[in-house]
């Protein structure tokens, strides 16, 4: 009999919660003043194409970008592609430049996803060869993906990351004209972006999540209970199996009941003591390692005892010591 899927309890709970839109990765701000519009990045990686003359390359002649934009290939997205490419070929020509290290070779600056399909279809990729620098290269990788690449916020961030250990200027001003982002973006990104390799390999892309519900899940993993629990979960049957976008829902529902248990679970436990005259009262509170005793009196009884009872903490302790050893030892 085939096992069950252990997240489709929490994936059946997403029909109860409010459906969370997208982000509008409308540029505002600095990012105005890098391009214009996503429509300008569109034209600028026209203009690196447009008039160039296209040849036919063999594909195993070709290298990937030395920068990683892409956490993980959308399968059916692909497989459209080939189907696309096998009945009426390649439309446009992917973009390379001469391989900076080997003279024999080529690397894709943008058109990747084409690459990969020629390969399968053991066919010559159509492309345009422009010789580039590095900082170019980056630059028209990044406008290309922002302007058609559907890139998730996910992974523009990675992309981001990427380029900022390359250290090509102290300011990152390359990142923010590849992005066409403004700075309190590039920070977000930054910072979503550290989350750990083997969680943000196994949620993938998630082309529905944006930049709000990625921190929120940078925040709950800060917690080491939170990331065992993760990495559990990530792990479990079932979990590589579901869409991206269900993955990180998914990772969120439990992180979410694994916050919320640990939190009823360890609620502080309180009690309190009067005496027979009601002189005095006091509250006790044990909190996980923690034990508060509160003394309370209309007059000097909490004061006095309280001082009592540290100049005597000494000799209660060792009496208390005392006592677990013969209850040890059986006494």
């Amino acid at each position: 009999m085939a096992r069950k899927n252990p997240f489709a309890n929490l994936l059946d709970d997403r029909k109860t919660r409010e459906a969370q839109p997208a982000v509008d990765y409308a540029m505002k701000g600095a990012s105005r003043s890098i391009l214009s519009s996503i429509d300008e990045m569109a034209a600028r990686a026209d203009k690196l194409v447009q008039g160039e003359t296209i040849i036919d390359l063999d594909p195993d002649s070709v290298d990937i970008s030395f920068v990683q934009d892409r956490l993980s290939a959308d399968d059916q997205e692909f497989a459209d592609l080939v189907e696309a490419i096998r009945e009426r070929g390649q439309d446009s020509p992917i973009l390379v430049r001469p391989h900076p290290s080997n003279n024999s070779r080529y690397m894709v600056v943008f058109g990747h996803r084409r690459l990969r399909a020629a390969k399968l279809l053991d066919r010559n990729v159509r492309a345009v060869v422009k010789d580039m620098k590095d900082r170019e290269h980056v630059i028209a990788q990044g406008q290309e993906n922002s302007a058609r690449a559907n890139l998730s916020f996910i992974e523009k961030a990675f992309f981001a990351a990427n380029l900022a250990r390359l250290h090509y200027d102290e300011d990152n001003t390359v990142i923010l004209t590849a992005l066409a982002i403004d700075r309190t973006t590039l920070s977000k990104m930054l910072s979503v972006a550290g989350l750990p390799g083997e969680i943000l390999q196994a949620v993938g892309a998630a082309r529905g999540v944006g930049r709000d519900r990625w921190y929120e899940l940078k925040l709950l993993l800060e917690k080491p209970s939170s990331y065992e629990a993760a990495v559990r979960a990530i792990s479990e049957d079932g979990f590589s199996s579901l869409p991206s976008d269900d993955r990180f829902n998914a990772l969120m529902v439990r992180l979410k009941t694994t916050k919320t248990a640990t939190r009823a679970h360890s609620e502080p436990k309180k009690r309190n003591w009067t005496p027979e005259d009601g002189s005095l009262s006091a509250e006790m509170t044990a909190e996980g390692k923690r034990f508060t005793l509160a003394l309370k009196a209309k007059g000097t009884d909490a004061k006095a005892f309280g001082e009592y009872l540290s100049k005597n903490l000494a000799h209660l302790y060792e009496a208390f010591r005392q006592d677990i050893r013969s209850t040890r030892n059986g006494d």
